[in-house]
């Protein structure tokens, strides 16, 4: 675990095959709490059905997708049409510059309700993401633990908790040779958000 002079870096951890970046006070609290009674009030939050493995369910939490440049977004057999940018979004984007100089042209937001909603095991790896897209991960609410493990290397695997108001940067090929997921909880009954900024090509 090491760290450099970003503003407000946490830790970095140079992982093999990938390196992941954690800001856990990337925004005030206060700002963020405001941003998570924004998002929460103004997104137009729906629960689509997905398709995996040939099965088709209804998705253990919200979503919506915005962008002001793409046209639909395909993943799990889903696509999405997206809203356009928000204020709100485009000014949490333009604030991530300063620690991530990314063309970002779209956000996907997750609304989990409770502990019960939950994100299995994937990877951010949609052909129209390219060969090793870079993934900007903010979180606001309640805290959830965020599990990562190597597609290779079995004892490669890490888990850390994710804070209200703070970013977590997915890099290198790291959506290439890891999975991560949101694991059920009985823990948490408050509602978390988490917008996971990418580009689209």
């Amino acid at each position: 675990m090491a760290k450099n002079s970003s503003p407000g870096l946490r830790w970095q951890r140079d992982l093999p095959d990938a390196t992941v970046r954690y800001f856990q006070d990337f925004l005030p609290q206060k700002e963020a709490g405001q941003l998570y009674t924004t998002l929460l009030r103004e997104i137009p939050w729906r629960q689509d059905d997905v398709k995996v493995f040939g099965k088709v369910y209804a998705q253990p939490r919200l979503t919506s997708l915005h962008s002001n440049s793409l046209s639909t977004y395909t993943y799990s057999g889903l696509t999405l049409h997206p809203h356009p940018m928000t204020p709100a979004l485009l000014d949490l984007m333009e604030k991530m510059r300063q620690v991530c100089d990314h063309p970002f042209n779209c956000v996907l937001l997750n609304l989990y309700r409770d502990g019960a909603d939950s994100n299995g095991w994937h990877a951010d790896n949609e052909k129209e993401l390219g060969k090793h897209p870079q993934i900007a991960s903010f979180s606001l609410g309640a805290e959830r633990v965020f599990h990562f493990k190597h597609r290779r290397h079995k004892d490669q695997r890490h888990k850390m908790e994710l804070h209200h108001g703070s970013l977590l940067l997915m890099e290198g090929a790291m959506q290439e040779h890891w999975l991560h997921q949101i694991p059920k909880t009985k823990k948490v009954s408050d509602p978390r958000i988490n917008l996971t900024f990418r580009h689209i090509i």
